[in-house]
């Protein structure tokens, strides 16, 4: 991910938190000639990146429309989604969906897996009719507007990222640990909290409970 060429003002505290975990001054631009600060940053949005992809109750949506291209039906993937699934109650259920890019092109787009299995040639696995198709999003949101719970618990993972990477204490680096384990939890508490989740794990409201199916396992 490159780095930013102007101050990126909405993360400069998260990183001078990280930066004061491991023992080093706060700073008031994020230079990328300071070495320190460019690991700080970058290990923040790797982190970042890394656990909104765990896929949080704020960061999905279900049930999000797609509308394929009018001339090629290829569906067109922006790149602040981190994860994407056909709805199972939709009418693409039967189709296995993945994001991929094209040989030749940085675009990416929504590829169904399941068409060479059905004897279609691999130009068909990039088609999806003209209908508008029904997924589950995971999407990768600005750091301003991740709920404090999961800022704190990303600050504090990736601060023992950079302990050991800059620092290399063990001693520092268990204490981070501890505090990264309590951030977690709270982060947990959290999304249980807003996720309205029932004794069987699924949100309030959803039957998302998929029974045991032998025929699966002896599918595979």
């Amino acid at each position: 991910m490159p780095f930013p060429t102007t101050n990126a003002t909405e993360e400069l505290p998260a990183v001078n938190e990280i930066l004061a975990s491991v023992g080093q001054a706060p700073v008031t631009t994020l230079d990328q000639t300071n070495p320190d600060v460019a690991i700080a940053y970058n290990t923040l949005l790797q982190v970042s990146r890394e656990v909104q992809a765990e896929g949080w109750t704020f960061n999905t949506e279900i049930s999000v429309p797609f509308s394929p291209d009018g001339t090629t039906e290829e569906i067109d993937v922006d790149n602040n989604i981190l994860q994407l699934d056909l709805t199972k109650d939709s009418a693409y259920s039967d189709k296995d969906a993945v994001i991929r890019t094209k040989t030749g092109s940085t675009q990416r787009k929504l590829y169904d897996r399941s068409s060479n299995a059905h004897g279609n040639p691999i130009t068909d696995a990039w088609k999806w009719g003209t209908d508008d198709i029904k997924c589950d999003v995971v999407y990768k949101l600005d750091w301003v507007v991740l709920p404090v719970p999961i800022q704190d618990y990303i600050v504090a993972r990736a601060a023992s990222i950079v302990s050991s990477r800059i620092v290399g204490d063990g001693g520092q680096y268990q204490m981070l640990q501890q505090k990264e384990a309590y951030n977690r939890a709270m982060a947990l508490e959290y999304e249980c909290n807003q996720g309205d989740y029932t004794f069987f794990g699924h949100p309030k409201g959803q039957n998302s409970y998929n029974g045991f199916q032998p025929y699966h396992a002896l599918y595979r």
